[in-house]
């Protein structure tokens, strides 16, 4: 690691760029946010759930940084697909919204409702409004909550 971090692509971020006499060197890596995201469908069917969990995630053909799956709702006599959104800034959350809408078209399923699990940056529920809205040339710098933090 001594000879790595000389390395142009090797710089740290933040802190010096050299190895500690005594104690070494910490590497940590992270990802962009993960979005748990659930699309609640008006039907009891699992299947129909998983058919539509099948189609929309990336690893069956459908959209790039989504994880999905069908997901039961006993409780409440209907089901979700479950998603994952591992890179909100490449695939915007009503893309998937949009895309199971479709799917379940094609079941003659509707959506009841969604639900963002945990935290969710401000920015993916920003895009996903101006999307809905039809914003023209809209930007973040126009959100005052934004603007505020700066």
């Amino acid at each position: 690691m001594a000879e790595k971090i000389k390395q142009p692509e090797w710089q740290p971020d933040f802190g010096p760029a050299e190895r500690h006499p005594t104690a070494g060197t910490v590497a940590i890596g992270t990802r962009m946010p993960l979005v748990a995201y659930n699309i609640n469908l008006n039907t009891p069917s699992l299947d129909i759930a998983h058919d539509i969990a099948k189609k929309i995630r990336f690893i069956g053909g459908g959209l790039r940084y989504c994880k999905a799956m069908g997901v039961e709702l006993k409780d409440r006599s209907l089901t979700q697909v479950s998603i994952n959104m591992t890179d909100y800034t490449r695939t915007a959350l009503y893309r998937a919204f949009e895309l199971v809408r479709i799917e379940a078209r094609r079941y003659g399923v509707s959506i009841v409702g969604s639900e963002i699990i945990g935290l969710v940056p401000m920015e993916a529920l920003i895009d996903t409004a101006a999307y809905h809205l039809g914003l023209e040339n809209f930007s973040m710098q126009q959100v005052l909550e934004a603007r505020i933090m700066e």
